[in-house]
């Protein structure tokens, strides 16, 4: 009985001493993105924008050991064909229905968002997320195929949760859903055509239309 009630016990812990942290998820994603020399993703999906639900498309593209991200959307229809593109210094909005290019200071971008959003780290969920408390949600699938899901709530203050679901398959996010502080959705996101190390340089990313008018903020 005694030994039985042993080798219960055992089978019991040893799923967890063997478990993945949310910690340990994050470190193996920021691994996985910083030996890649670049990254290549769209996210598409819905969010809540002024006052209806739009559709979201855009792509993204990054060299993250040189902090350059290049975002082009493709949908709303309001930001259609715009580019951002943004390093450690500056990002820099084009705007394809007046041709013009908005310059302004990286911080002062982030400082304007109004949550110190980098825009350079769009290529890296570690470091996205770390400012908020982080924890794992559940796990499924098999072996070499799981998908984790884990929650993000700010350090500093309450407001939306992020919950963003990861495979071990490359360890990369697949979906990003942003939910209010009433558990609203706010934003579903699917992550899809990720591609690592396809050849992209700075100056690509960085490239906009060259009779763009100028406009330093």
């Amino acid at each position: 009985m005694t030994r039985r009630l042993t080798l219960t016990l055992l089978a019991t812990l040893l799923p967890v001493a063997g478990a993945q942290t949310a910690q340990d998820i994050l470190a193996k994603v920021d691994a996985a993105q910083k030996a890649a020399r670049d990254v290549s993703f769209r996210l598409s999906g819905t969010a809540a924008l002024d006052t209806s639900t739009q559709k979201i498309d855009l792509t993204i593209k990054a060299i993250p050991a040189q902090s350059v991200a290049r975002v082009q959307f493709a949908a709303p229809d309001a930001l259609a064909d715009n580019v951002v593109v943004a390093d450690k210094n500056e990002v820099r909005q084009y705007l394809y229905l007046t041709n013009q290019i908005t310059v302004t200071s990286t911080k002062k971008a982030a400082d304007a968002a109004g949550f110190g959003f980098d825009f350079t780290q769009l290529s890296n969920t570690a470091n996205m997320l770390s400012g908020y408390n982080v924890r794992l949600l559940g796990t499924s699938g098999a072996a070499g195929a799981r998908l984790y899901q884990l929650e993000a709530t700010p350090k500093n203050s309450g407001g939306d949760r992020t919950r963003v679901w990861i495979t071990e398959a490359g360890w990369r996010p697949t979906r990003i859903q942003v939910l209010s502080s009433g558990g609203k959705t706010v934003a579903d996101l699917n992550v899809s055509n990720y591609r690592i190390n396809s050849g992209l340089t700075a100056a690509s990313l960085r490239a906009l239309p060259k009779d763009a008018q100028i406009i330093r903020q």
